[in-house]
């Protein structure tokens, strides 16, 4: 994710292997991750948990909610008081959204960059897929922090699912620092 809202990785991303992804976005619920990964451990799929946690919202006009269960299936929610252009696309294994971009060109980009790097390791295409957005026009308010979060079956001796867990809290060019230390993390 790539906001002009700092430490976004502190509040977007949620993922447990085998489990699923969440991410919150716009005028986010930070409940929407922890409640919505509870409901995919017990098994519902991406379009149940969305609709439950949105439901249960009053102020779900102003929220953004893309999940991926561990099937990958996806399912998304904008509200219709999330900003100037608000939207997102869905697909196999993955959902797409944004708020407050200059048009609906950054999200496909950022689909269509998916599709086009199948085969290549998530945390890479991820990468690539913000860098296709952001080209394609990104925040209508520009750049300040962007986060990289892979989860995974544990690791040799590590403590953690967390494959990639990477945030660059204030930057002038966010998506370029974050790519400095997906190398570094390499």
């Amino acid at each position: 994710m790539q906001s002009k809202y700092p430490a976004v990785g502190s509040v977007v991303p949620w993922a447990e292997p085998h489990i699923g992804a969440i991410a919150t976005q716009a005028w986010a619920n930070r409940q929407y991750g922890p409640d919505g990964l509870a409901l995919l451990r017990e098994g519902l799929t991406a379009d149940v948990v969305v609709a439950r946690v949105t439901n249960a919202d009053e102020y779900r006009a102003h929220r953004q909610l893309g999940v991926v269960d561990g099937s990958g299936g996806s399912a998304a929610f904008t509200g219709e008081r999330c900003g100037v252009w608000a939207g997102h696309r869905t697909g196999d294994a993955f959902a797409a959204q944004g708020n407050i971009l200059v048009s609906a060109e950054t999200v496909d980009a950022h689909v269509e960059t998916f599709a086009a790097t199948s085969g290549k390791p998530l945390a890479e295409r991820l990468l690539d897929c913000l860098d296709a957005a952001q080209t394609a026009g990104g925040d209508r308010r520009g750049q300040q922090s962007a986060a990289l979060l892979v989860v995974g079956p544990r690791q040799g001796a590590g403590p953690s699912d967390r494959l990639v867990d990477l945030r660059v809290d204030d930057d002038p060019r966010p998506l370029d620092e974050l790519r400095r230390l997906f190398g570094v993390h390499q």
